[in-house]
């Protein structure tokens, strides 16, 4: 496995941790965007089906949520970056790959939704005679589609509970600031089985989760500190040095 190389150039590196940012942000809005735009019907009946499935909505939800668990991983990998030198690197960079392996499992799974059900419910509504919600059934619930994105769901939940604990090993950010995106993705099978209006929360959830994180990583520093301390004991840490070096040289003077 490639070791993710620590940054020794603090312009390239500030560079590269907030591009990270900007995409964990994007992401973190089109895992709300996701569930708002989705369309809420009954789709255990053929109507409610086809009104939700046959929407532009239902395309542009889905893509949004496609692209949500492109940029994520993406934006991992200046966490990874960031933290490389630290005692956390090591788990950040696992919790990278975990995640990046997760979305590349559930992504087919959601391009079934977003295009295969799009099109099934279509010729539904322009009068084909189909069975669309054995067709949705099979879709869905094949053995090989529902293995792979329940296996790339709970990667998914790893690697954010991987990334806090790295996080929090090195208080380089702020120590809950990846808490709850890890709550977040652990809730992502449970979620499935809500309310339209509960995953709405859970999307909130998890964009609160990600454009936390990528405040965390914008504030930061190249060279692996943060730009503002949040509590007293962090900025009582910063200046233990400078009162240690004043008391040496006043016992020396």
């Amino acid at each position: 496995m490639t070791q993710t190389q620590p940054m020794d150039h603090p312009i390239e590196a500030q560079r590269f941790v907030r591009l990270g940012a900007i995409a964990l942000a994007l992401s973190g809005v089109m895992f709300f965007l996701y569930p708002a735009v989705r369309p809420w019907h009954d789709e255990s009946t053929v109507a409610g089906a086809v009104s939700s499935m046959s929407s532009d909505a239902w395309v542009v939800a889905h893509l949004l949520a496609m692209l949500a668990l492109i940029l994520m991983p993406l934006g991992m990998l200046a966490l990874s970056g960031l933290l490389a030198r630290s005692r956390g690197g090591g788990l950040a960079l696992v919790a990278t790959v975990i995640m990046w392996l997760g979305a590349g499992l559930t992504l087919p799974y959601y391009g079934a939704e977003d295009f295969a059900l799009h099109a099934i419910a279509h010729e539904v509504s322009s009068g084909a005679t189909l069975d669309l919600l054995g067709l949705v059934e099979a879709i869905r619930f094949g053995a090989v589609a529902a293995t792979t994105f329940a296996v790339g769901l709970i990667l998914l939940g790893v690697g954010g509970v991987l990334a806090a604990m790295s996080i929090w090993r090195t208080a380089i950010l702020p120590r809950f600031s990846g808490v709850p995106l890890a709550i977040g993705l652990v809730l992502l099978i449970p979620q499935f089985y809500l309310p339209g209006w509960a995953r709405i929360a859970h999307g909130v959830l998890v964009a609160i989760g990600l454009v936390w994180l990528a405040v965390a990583l914008w504030t930061s520093r190249p060279d692996g500190t943060r730009q503002f301390r949040s509590t007293p004991e962090e900025r009582h840490a910063d200046t233990t040095p400078f009162r240690s070096e004043q008391a040496r040289v006043g016992r020396n003077g």
